[in-house]
């Protein structure tokens, strides 16, 4: 969690200078947003395997559980930010049929939006089966429906409402700021769902045994 909360601020240092109007260099901007594009790669892949991690398939927090997460994750922030990279500055020209119709930046379409989307869905199923089926419970269920909620908004300020904000105010605001403050949100009811399966002394069940 530690590592996906990494992944988290980075994204945000980036979006600064992405999506935050900061006055940049055209070359400047487009490594910012290569990074910023591999980061949310990452960092979703992160929280996807702290899902997995709660089944306990490997002992949480040991050097191996800890180093497969961190390695993985590299790897998706290299191989992403290395497309991202190349399609921005044309280092290859292998990249360069995406920037045309109608093929336009399909690769850094898949990446940035179905992939990081596929992890998520991924990760609330994941930890829903958790919840319910091996913990049976229903109150962590609050905080983490509270944050798909919370990013589901966040979305729809980016993707619906933003356009409507930007002709009202005359492009000085637009859904970007809400999505950041929406998505804050929701990765902290990540946290406190996380914390609430975590830190609570939960009843497992054991196969086989008896009580008497």
């Amino acid at each position: 969690m530690q590592l996906f909360l990494i992944g988290y601020i980075l994204i945000s240092i980036c979006e600064i200078f992405t999506v935050g109007g900061f006055p940049l260099d055209g070359a400047v901007r487009r490594a910012f947003s290569a990074i910023h594009i591999a980061a949310v790669v990452a960092t979703i892949w992160v929280l996807f395997l702290n899902g997995i991690v709660g089944f306990q398939l490997l002992d949480d927090g040991t050097p191996l559980s800890v180093g497969l997460l961190a390695v993985s994750a590299a790897i998706f922030f290299v191989g992403t930010g290395y497309i991202a990279l190349d399609t921005g500055f044309s280092w290859t020209g292998y990249w360069d049929d995406t920037l045309n119709a109608p093929n336009r930046t399909y690769s850094l379409y898949t990446l940035y939006q179905l992939v990081p989307l596929i992890f998520l869905v991924a990760f609330f199923a994941v930890e829903t089966y958790l919840v319910i089926q091996v913990l049976g419970e229903r109150r962590p269920m609050l905080y983490l429906g509270g944050a798909a909620l919370l990013f589901a908004i966040g979305q729809i300020f980016q993707y619906v409402i933003s356009v409507h904000l930007c002709n009202s105010t005359n492009g000085k605001i637009n859904g970007g700021l809400f999505e950041t403050l929406f998505t804050l949100c929701a990765v902290v009811m990540v946290w406190v769902f996380w914390s609430s399966i975590t830190e609570d002394d939960w009843p497992m069940p054991v196969s086989g045994s008896t009580y008497a």
